[in-house]
């Protein structure tokens, strides 16, 4: 493992800012190949990706290489200007190798085997493909290692993205030993996972089992958790073995990994520290569609801001270009203008380099209709003309943009894996951490306001504002880190049921929050419980979502459904889904309080001075009236401002900055024009260093950049 030092505040470190495409050589004729380049080059692209579903090319047959067609690409592209960015392409193995090893293949919860004929269907955990897939690697990077050409290698695609799950016999034999490795006693194993109950203890290692959905009922949260940590390791492995024959090969190249889904990743460990940066791949309206937010800018603005908490600033190897299809789903179509706006917002967010996904659209396979930047037709249209002035901007603006880090004023506590999977294991009907964390990252983007994610092991000095969103386990060291935070002047939030599972997710026995968060918040939980989410119908929404139930005409009336409501300063509002009931010590403030039923009068939100600071504590979630009334009470004390006053509906603020510079980005997201007021004074450098001070015209999907004064 590298001793590289993960941080929000990383930059890339690179002298030029990487921007292309990716690029399917083998998609076309060879007469294409020429064109292209030239064209590429026009447009002011510097960079390409290629090779990473090509493996049934590079090797046709075992121990058979064919590089030829790559490197009459590669070439033809250096000759123009281009360098190339090699891909391992062990996301689709080649069909020679699963028909001679079918135990490679990952198998489903159902204990179905997957299929040739996709991606993704082979099992990271196996060590059959693992050696196969050092072999590729290796055989590649000793062939590339002397073209000038090729500068970098990005790992496999989009690791986990489509199943990260196995239940394959190679699988559950990685387990045991991951198990074998972690615990060494089997004693040691049953008293983690709770072993007394439901008679789940092992006799040794190799009896313990997968844990299937359902088999008939649930698992332990503790088996969970550690299969989902065996995940986690074995994918990082897994990219372990190809980085080490990479750097062993080649130590200039950089090499990368470009996330799609984020699923049994852990960011904060060996995964990011083996590469040189972290590539997230971008589609902001095929994201929406999936989360549903309503607003496609501000799916792709919280998506990166929630990727550059785990490691800093990274590389867009996939920006979405134009309509994105599969057979199974469809975005919407990006109208003129937004293709530039949506690769300057990834920019604004922490993107040193950018490509935009594709070159062209393939004419077969399960991606026909995936547009790129050059149309089925070998025509390049708008979409060509705005990737045109993107890569014209970005190389003239590199000196300015690299080397700076995105401004975070409040923070959020986000990338630890083990929350993440811990909430996941035993839900009891609550959002995610990160669904309510989105609640004031949302809050924060509507009025212009610098937020980020953060982990708490990070330098949180640069912050005003700490929250943590019901983190269930915690490390008392994490403790220490916020309570020097608030000593400093720094105000932290701690959400509810925060620090109230140990690592091995069992409930402490302790009064909730813990020894540790309860001296820091002079808060004790007595007691807690369920609420509906406002304005839902508990059990019933939730069965008529999901097309079980019908919805009697006559809803449970407000009292039956045990609605908490509390008064926060003048204002009473809901409490949504979830109680506590709190006692407090003597140096605590109540900032709201229960007004009704039995706890009417009883602390809901707490704060406890620390040093210059102040640490408040929530005995509830997030809804979005909470969300405006806590921000009104807290924001203006610990300094924290719009970036720009007074923002109109539709337009996006980011500050990139370092020592030496400021620079604020400013962009429509609507397709009507807009007048931004209260600019702070500066040069707008994508309109000429024009100055600003004030007032800004934007047009519809218009951008500026402001290089502010002093």
């Amino acid at each position: 493992m590298s001793d590289k030092t993960l941080s929000a505040w990383n930059t890339v470190q690179t002298d030029r800012f990487l921007v292309g495409v990716p690029h399917y050589p083998e998609h076309v004729d060879e007469s294409y190949w020429e064109r292209d380049a030239e064209r590429m080059a026009k447009a002011g692209f510097n960079v390409v990706r290629m090779a990473e579903f090509a493996w049934h090319i590079l090797e046709p047959k075992l121990g058979t290489y064919d590089f030829d067609l790559f490197d009459r690409a590669i070439s033809i592209l250096g000759r123009h200007g281009i360098d190339t960015i090699m891909c391992t392409p062990t996301a689709t193995p080649p069909r020679w190798l699963t028909a001679a090893h079918p135990e490679i293949l990952r198998v489903d919860g159902k204990g179905r085997p997957m299929s040739h004929g996709s991606r993704q269907h082979c099992d990271t955990a196996s060590p059959v493909f693992r050696e196969h897939s050092k072999r590729i690697t290796r055989a590649m990077a000793e062939h590339y290692r002397g073209n000038p050409h090729v500068v970098g290698w990005q790992t496999d695609n989009e690791l986990n993205t489509s199943m990260p799950e196995s239940f394959s016999q190679a699988t559950l034999s990685e387990f045991q030993a991951f198990l074998a490795d972690k615990y060494r006693e089997i004693s040691k194993l049953n008293a983690a996972w709770g072993g007394d109950f439901w008679a789940t203890a092992y006799d040794s290692f190799d009896q313990v089992v997968l844990p299937i959905e359902f088999g008939p009922t649930f698992p332990s949260p503790g088996h969970l958790q550690d299969y989902h940590r065996f995940l986690a390791f074995s994918t990082a492995r897994f990219q372990h073995d190809q980085v080490e024959i990479l750097r062993e090969v080649k130590s200039s190249w950089f090499v990368f990994h470009n996330l799609g889904g984020l699923r049994d990743i852990d960011f904060r460990g060996q995964f990011s520290k083996d590469l040189d940066f972290v590539g997230y791949d971008i589609y902001p309206m095929l994201y929406d569609e999936f989360m549903r937010l309503g607003n496609h800018a501000k799916v792709q603005a919280l998506h990166l801001d929630i990727c550059r908490g785990f490691s800093g600033n990274y590389i867009v190897p996939e920006q979405q270009s134009g309509f994105g299809s599969q057979p199974g789903f469809c975005t919407l179509t990006p109208e003129p203008g937004e293709l530039r706006r949506m690769a300057l917002s990834s920019v604004a967010r922490g993107a040193d380099g950018l490509m935009f996904f594709r070159w062209r659209p393939a004419h077969f396979g399960a991606e026909i209709y995936w547009m790129g930047i050059i149309d089925h037709d070998d025509i390049g249209r708008h979409r060509y003309e705005e990737a045109t002035r993107f890569a014209t901007e970005m190389t003239a603006l590199q000196p300015k943009i690299l080397g700076t880090y995105v401004r975070m004023d409040v923070g959020i506590a986000g990338s630890d894996f083990d929350n993440q999977e811990a909430h996941k294991t035993y839900p009891i009907g609550l959002p995610s951490p990160q669904d309510d964390a989105i609640l004031l990252h949302q809050h924060c983007y509507d009025r212009g306001i610098a937020c980020g994610f953060i982990h708490p092991e990070d330098d949180l000095s640069n912050l005003k504002l700490f929250y943590v969103p019901h983190w269930v386990m915690w490390k008392d060291e994490w403790t220490a880190r916020l309570e020097a935070f608030a000593a400093s002047g720094g105000t932290v939030v701690i959400g509810a049921r925060t620090g109230t599972r140990t690592q091995d997710n069992h409930v402490i026995r302790e009064t909730a929050p813990g020894t540790a968060l309860s001296k820091l918040t002079g808060v004790r939980v007595e007691d807690f419980g369920r609420l509906a989410a406002p304005g839902a119908n508990g059990l019933f929404d939730v069965m008529e979502r999901s097309g079980g139930l019908v919805i009697p005409p006559n809803k449970p009336a407000e009292s039956n459904r045990r609605v908490r409501r509390f008064k926060i300063g003048n204002r009473e509002m809901a409490a949504g889904h979830f109680y506590e009931n709190l006692t407090i010590a003597p140096d605590v403030e109540v900032i709201a309080a229960w007004s009704n039923r039995y706890a009417e009068g009883q602390p809901m939100a707490t704060s406890r001075k620390v040093g210059r600071g102040q640490v408040v504590y929530l005995g509830t979630y997030l809804t979005p009236e909470l969300t405006e009334a806590l921000t009104e009470r807290l924001f203006a004390p610990a300094g924290i401002e719009p970036l720009v006053g007074g923002l109109p509906e539709g337009v996006e603020v980011t500050m990139r900055m370092n020592e030496e510079r400021r620079l604020l980005f400013v962009q429509n997201y609507m397709d009507q024009a807009v007048t931004v007021g209260g600019v702070p004074a500066g040069r707008d450098l994508l309109d000429g260093e024009k100055r600003v001070m004030g007032r800004l015209e934007l047009g519809g999907y218009g951008c500026a950049i402001v290089e502010l004064e002093g």
